[in-house]
């Protein structure tokens, strides 16, 4: 199913938490809702599911006016971090209450139910569990049932808001390769709101990055961390450094030396570079290149993160150089970034 968001604006009382958001959701298309706390993506969630209202603006499932749906209507799946399971209930019949709760024309026979959940426990690799309770489960696995009962009910959409946020690391990324072919498999459309970029760029076909209530940008996780479209979107993807330049007539100039890096399309005038730990290339002359003191040494796995200090003002910024590399504390080095992007200085690293 299509999702249009249309120019949504959602304040409480006088304080926005949406400013004219509009996004388009291809249907089975699994999209991420990425951003720090405050940035708006969980009451776009609720807004989506119907547990909220905006202020301004339209929501269409299908081209149909989904704000004129009742959540029951809309017959969205929801899935949440707290897992949201009846304590009182058996695996069996969390996953089939969404079925149960139906109008009587729509409710199938209690035969059809118990079919319905017992399939989506084979789909969800819990078979064998159906008589347990949810206290009798890890975080995992009732994390996955809390899918199969979303899943019961063959929602329109599937919404996840931060479904693997009270997981440990493991258990996070095992869910993650589950949550992948359980939508290959399943081909419903997804929107999941996460903080948690690795989730977002391993998961997503598209990411939707948001900051203060509004979008940043959107595009695939290929496009989101490869090409940001601001400081903000460049500092909050992935590990980020950043200096103080200045470009002058294409050129781009760090105290006063001249760097052997091109301006691109940057205007004249203070500008930041940003430039990722791991896209650099150490050199031994130091003409053009950016030149730092080594002031922290770190061994991290197959590579070395090394601090440094550059320029006058001697600014911390980290790079990633292999294991072998011989270094001291204070030992200079120069480097030149392979991948790089300037934003005039102007730009807020907030939105």
């Amino acid at each position: 199913m299509d999702v249009s968001v249309e120019n949504v604006v959602r304040t409480f009382g006088t304080t926005p938490a949406l400013h004219g958001v509009s996004l388009e959701i291809e249907s089975g298309e699994l999209v991420a809702l990425l951003g720090p706390s405050g940035s708006g993506k969980t009451t776009l969630l609720r807004i989506l599911a119907g547990l909220d209202v905006p202020t301004f603006g339209r929501v269409l499932f299908d081209g149909e006016d989904a704000l004129k749906l009742t959540v029951q209507q809309r017959n969205v799946g929801l899935v949440f971090q707290n897992y949201a399971l009846f304590r009182h209930m058996n695996v069996l019949d969390n996953i089939g209450f969404g079925l149960r709760v139906r109008p009587w024309a729509r409710r199938p026979s209690r035969k059809e139910i118990r079919k319905r959940a017992s399939d989506l426990l084979d789909l969800v690799q819990l078979s064998g569990l159906e008589k347990r309770y949810p206290s009798q489960l890890s975080g995992g696995q009732r994390q996955r049932v809390a899918f199969a009962r979303a899943l019961a009910i063959e929602p329109r959409v599937l919404l996840l808001d931060e479904p693997f946020g009270a997981l440990d690391a493991k258990v996070r990324r095992d869910l993650r390769r589950w949550l992948l072919e359980i939508h290959n498999k399943t081909g419903h459309t997804t929107v999941f709101v996460t903080h948690d970029q690795e989730e977002a760029l391993e998961l997503a076909d598209r990411v939707v990055v948001m900051s203060q209530g509004r979008i940043e940008q959107i595009g695939t996780p290929d496009e989101i961390y490869d090409s940001p479209d601001s400081p903000f979107v460049f500092s909050f993807i992935g590990e980020s450094s950043v200096l103080p330049v200045n470009v002058e007539q294409g050129k781009v100039w760090l105290d006063g030396r001249e760097l052997d890096l091109s301006s691109g399309d940057a205007p004249d005038g203070p500008a930041r570079l940003f430039l990722r730990p791991h896209d650099v290339d150490v050199v031994d002359n130091a003409s053009g290149a950016i030149v730092g003191q080594v002031c922290v040494l770190r061994r991290h796995a197959g590579l070395r993160r090394v601090e440094l200090e550059v320029g006058l003002k001697r600014n911390r910024i980290e790079i990633e150089l292999p294991a072998h590399f011989s270094l001291n504390r204070a030992s200079p080095v120069a480097f030149i970034p392979r991948r790089y992007r300037l934003y005039p200085a102007s730009l807020a690293l907030e939105s």
